[in-house]
C-alpha cells in the first residue's frame, strides 16, 4: 500500500525561496579582508544567487558541471553554495591551505569547468593557473583593487545576468557539492554531496540536540566553507533564517571575540585551535569582550581535552563536541547530555562531554573490534568506528567503491578507533594509525594530548610513537609551552602520573616552538614525525 503523500524532491532551491520570503529582511555579515564589514540580507543573497545561476548557464555550464570555489567566507561564498546547485551544477569547495600542486590536482580530477576566486587569493591561483584547465575564471573583487583584464569580474558578471532565472527540474539524488578529503595517506579523494542528503543533514543538525538552531540565533562559523561545507551551517543557517556573520580571512582569537561581541552572535563553530587560542585570549583580558551569556561552540575536527571545557565553562561560555569527517557531511555525532547524566555528578558529567557524543537522528554507528565483531556497549572494548546513514558517502568521485574505506555490507570505515558506553556516547581513542602499540597495550595517544594539555604551563601538545627495542612503541610527547615560557618536563610527568598508569607516561618529552598543522587545522602527525625524525613502525 503506498502513501497518499506528495512526492516532492528535497532541494537546496527550497532553502532559498523561503529564505526570500520569510527571512527576506534578516541580515548577511562579512568581514572583507580590509576589516569592514559587508552587509546585506537573505533577499539579496537569493536574488544574487540566481542572477550568478543565470550568468553560468548562459556561460554553457550543464546540470552536473563542476564550478569551484577558492574563497574564504563571505557574502559571495555563499551565493555561490546556492546560485550553482541552483541552475544544476556541483558547488566545488576547494581547500585554499593546501599545497598550489594539490589545488590543481583537485580541479583537473573534479574536471572543473569554471573558477571562482577572491581576489586576495590572486597570488596563489597564479601559482598553479598554468597547471589546471579550466574555461574561465572568475575573480570576487573584495578588495576594491581592479580585476586583471584577463579574467573575469564578479560583480560584472553578476550585474551582466538575466534577472529571470527560471529553477530546472533537477532530482534530489542530484549532487549539489563537492569536497576533497585532505589527502594525508595518499592522493585527496571527492565526495559529492546530493540535494537530498545536503537537506537531511540540515534539518537533523538544527535539532534541539543538536546544533539547535533557529531564526532567533546568529551564527558565526569559523570552520571554513571550503572545508566539509562549513560543517553545513550555511545551509543550516539559510534553512532556519538565522543572521549569518561570515569572518572572511581574519580568524585570529582578538578579530573573531571582536566580531561576537559586536554583532551579538550566540552559534559558532570550529577546530580546537581555534578555541585554545580564543580561550588564552579571555583568560589574558576576561573583562575586555561583552560576548552573550548563551554564547555555544562546537567543537569538531578531533577531540578537546576536558580541561578545555572546564575553562571555557569558568567563564561562562559551552563548548559542545561533534565528530564527523569529509565523507560523513560531517555531522556523525554531538554531545549534549542526556537528562540522566545531568542528574550525575560534575565529573561524571565532564567525562560524557569529553567524548564526542551520541550518534544523531537517521545515522548509525557502529565500533567493530579487530575480529570484525562488533564491541559490546561497554565504555571500554575498543574497534574502528563504523557508520552508515542517508548523508554518508558510499563511495569516492571517480573511484569504485571496492575502496578498503568501505565494509562489504556497506558501512563507512573511519579508521577512528572509539569506544562506545551503555549510554551511547562515543570515545574517540585515537586514529587506527596514531595509536601506539605498546608491549602489548594500546595507547591512546588522543586522551594522552588531553591530559598533557590539562597541565597549567602547556599551550598545546601532540603524541606520536617512537620505536622500542623492549616495548615496540612508546610516547614522545612534544610540548608547546603557554606564552612561550620555560618548561619543566619533570612536572609534567609528575603530572601525569596522578592521572593515569605509569606504563601510559612517556619518558620523552620534547619542547617545540609550534605544532604542525593540517591544511584542516588538525595537528599533522606525519609531519610532526618528520619534523622529530621518527617514523611510524609498520
Amino acid at each position: 500500500m503506498l502513501s497518499t503523500m506528495m512526492d516532492r524532491p528535497l532541494l537546496l532551491d527550497t532553502f532559498m525561496e523561503r529564505a526570500a520570503t520569510e527571512f527576506g529582511e534578516i541580515g548577511i555579515v562579512s568581514r572583507r579582508p580590509d576589516k569592514t564589514l559587508h552587509r546585506h540580507t537573505y533577499a539579496d543573497m537569493v536574488a544574487r544567487a540566481k542572477r550568478l545561476a543565470a550568468a553560468l548557464v548562459d556561460l554553457g555550464i550543464a546540470p552536473g558541471d563542476r564550478v569551484a570555489t577558492l574563497s574564504w567566507n563571505h557574502y559571495a561564498h555563499l551565493e555561490a553554495y546556492f546560485g550553482i546547485p541552483a541552475m544544476g551544477g556541483v558547488c566545488h569547495m576547494v581547500n585554499i591551505r593546501l599545497a598550489p600542486e594539490d589545488i590543481a590536482w583537485i580541479i583537473n580530477h573534479a574536471g572543473d569547468r569554471v573558477l571562482i576566486v577572491d581576489d586576495v587569493l590572486l597570488p596563489l591561483y597564479r601559482r598553479f593557473a598554468d597547471a589546471i584547465d579550466v574555461e574561465r575564471v572568475i575573480v570576487v573583487p573584495l578588495t576594491g583593487e581592479p580585476v586583471p583584464d584577463d579574467l573575469a569580474d564578479y560583480e560584472r558578471v553578476l550585474a551582466q545576468a538575466r534577472d529571470d532565472f527560471v529553477y530546472p527540474e533537477k532530482s534530489e539524488y542530484d549532487a549539489c557539492g563537492m569536497c576533497y578529503t585532505s589527502g594525508t595517506t595518499g592522493r585527496p579523494k571527492g565526495v559529492t554531496y546530493s540535494h537530498r542528503s545536503t537537506v537531511l543533514h540540515a534539518l537533523t543538525g538544527s535539532l534541539p540536540d543538536n546544533l539547535n538552531l533557529s531564526y532567533n540565533d546568529t551564527v558565526l562559523p569559523v570552520v571554513p566553507m571550503f572545508h566539509v561545507n562549513a560543517w553545513g551551517l550555511p545551509y543550516m543557517a539559510t534553512m532556519t533564517g538565522a543572521k549569518q556573520v561570515l569572518p572572511g580571512p581574519h580568524l585570529d582569537a582578538e578579530s573573531l571575540l571582536d566580531l561576537y561581541a559586536a554583532e551579538n552572535v550566540n552559534v559558532s563553530a570550529g577546530v580546537p585551535t581555534i578555541w585554545m587560542g580564543i580561550l588564552n585570549a579571555l583568560d589574558a583580558e576576561p573583562e575586555r569582550w561583552a560576548l552573550r551569556a548563551d554564547l555555544r561552540m562546537t567543537v569538531g575536527g578531533s577531540a578537546a581535552p576536558e580541561s578545555m571545557l572546564r575553562r571555557f565553562d569558568a567563564h561562562g561560555l559551552t563548548v559542545i563536541q561533534a565528530w564527523g569527517m569529509t565523507e560523513t557531511s560531517p555531522m556523525g555525532t554531538t554531545g549534549r547530555l542526556k537528562p540522566a547524566i545531568r542528574a550525575m555528578d560534575s565529573d561524571t558529567q565532564y567525562a560524557k562531554r569529553a567524548t564526542v557524543g551520541t550518534s544523531v537522528p537517521l545515522v548509525d554507528i557502529r565500533i567493530v573490534d579487530a575480529d570484525g565483531q562488533v564491541a559490546s556497549r561497554d565504555g571500554e572494548s575498543m574497534g574502528e568506528l563504523q557508520i552508515r546513514g542517508p548523508w554518508i558517502a558510499g563511495g569516492y568521485y571517480g573511484l569504485d567503491n571496492s575502496d578498503d574505506n568501505f565494509t562489504a555490507d556497506g558501512w563507512l570505515r573511519t579508521g577512528d578507533i572509539a569506544t562506545m558506553d551503555g549510554d551511547g556516547y562515543i570515545d574517540i581513542t585515537d586514529r587506527t594509525k596514531d595509536v601506539i602499540k605498546s608491549g602489548g597495550e594500546w595507547i591512546s595517544s588522543v586522551h594522552l594530548e588531553n591530559e598533557i594539555m590539562g597541565h597549567p604551563d602547556v599551550a598545546e601538545a601532540a603524541v606520536i610513537a617512537r620505536a622500542d627495542e623492549r616495548w615496540g612503541e612508546r610516547p614522545l610527547a612534544a610540548v608547546v609551552p603557554r606564552d612561550g615560557g620555560e618548561f619543566d618536563p619533570g612536572s609534567l610527568r609528575a603530572f601525569l602520573l596522578e592521572r593515569m598508569p605509569k606504563w601510559m607516561v612517556p619518558e620523552d618529552i620534547v619542547v617545540v616552538a609550534a605544532i604542525p598543522r593540517t591544511a584542516t587545522g588538525k595537528f599533522s602527525k606525519r609531519d610532526l614525525r618528520a619534523q622529530l625524525g621518527h617514523a611510524k613502525p609498520g
